[in-house]
């Protein structure tokens, strides 16, 4: 994913000054020498696997199980590839999001929802060259309200140079959050660079969560630490400060792009740790329930 430029903050009242604050408080020190939290339910994961080179090794079934065991990950939430609401065997506990394409297959995601197959929706927001409000998603908004299931939307940058990213952009999906308040709503990779807009949306909308998977790619602790920490912790301990509420943000990797436990560590350290237990686990568990 693209470098998120950190940028000072914006002062408004209450909520400026108390952004500051945790930030403030928010614990410091070398990311790669943060403890790991006990559980970890990561809300990003991809288990398309073909054999390819991840992060950590090759993107396998028992890579992933390495993966998740190094990390305590204890539950993840799957992105199914677009087009496809058929679930992949993971090795904890899953909830599996069908992946929305660029005509939406709204019989086969409802037969998947009805079978409780699946468990939440992913837009995939860029890739798909439609914008989050277009009519063809309509009918897949109208199941997930139906049947209270979670949207992921991706947001931001994109891995392709064909995707674009007018359609990723975060601010759309403040119309759509307000329109549709039947629909829980969920951001990811927190709009990359445009972090501030989507912790804005997150703060502003109570159906709205953020996760801030996959800022950057590939193994933390093989980045400088300066690099590490204004990049990746920094924007975190950002989005945590702004949104205000410990119940609005979750973890997520986007393995197999992530190294999942140098991840953690980096997140872990821009969230207070009397918090751990809501943002890596906790949160995830009641928006996707688990």
């Amino acid at each position: 994913m693209v470098a998120w430029p950190f940028i000072g903050f914006r002062s408004h009242g209450r909520r400026g000054a108390l952004a500051v604050l945790l930030l403030v408080l928010a614990p410091s020190g070398c990311a790669a020498d943060h403890p790991l939290p006990d559980r970890v339910l990561d809300a990003h994961v991809h288990a398309a696997f073909d054999g390819a080179e991840s992060a950590g090794g090759t993107y396998s079934a028992a890579e992933m199980e390495r993966a998740f065991a190094a990390a305590n990950v204890t539950g993840a939430v799957v992105m199914l590839p677009r087009g496809s609401a058929g679930t992949r065997d993971v090795p904890v506990p899953s909830r599996q999001c069908a992946g929305i394409g660029p005509e939406p297959d709204v019989s086969g995601v409802a037969a998947a929802l009805e079978a409780d197959a699946v468990a939440c929706i992913k837009i995939y927001l860029g890739y798909v060259h439609r914008a989050p409000d277009d009519a063809a998603y309509a009918p897949i908004y109208d199941l997930a309200a139906r049947h209270g299931v979670p949207v992921v939307f991706h947001t931001g940058d994109t891995s392709t140079s064909d995707a674009k990213l007018k359609y990723a952009h975060p601010l759309a999906l403040d119309e759509l959050a307000v329109d549709r308040r039947d629909m829980t709503i969920v951001i990811a990779h927190c709009g990359n660079p445009w972090i501030e807009t989507a912790a804005e949306i997150a703060y502003k909308n109570p159906n709205v969560y953020i996760e801030c998977s996959a800022l950057m790619t590939g193994d933390m602790d093989e980045l400088d630490p300066e690099h590490l920490e204004r990049y990746v912790t920094d924007a975190i301990r950002y989005v945590w400060g702004y949104i205000e509420d410990p119940s609005k943000l979750m973890f997520g990797s986007d393995w197999p792009l992530v190294d999942i436990e140098s991840y953690v560590r980096a997140y872990a350290a821009a969230i207070p740790p009397e918090h751990h237990p809501a943002v890596f686990h906790d949160n995830a568990a009641r928006v996707f329930g688990f």
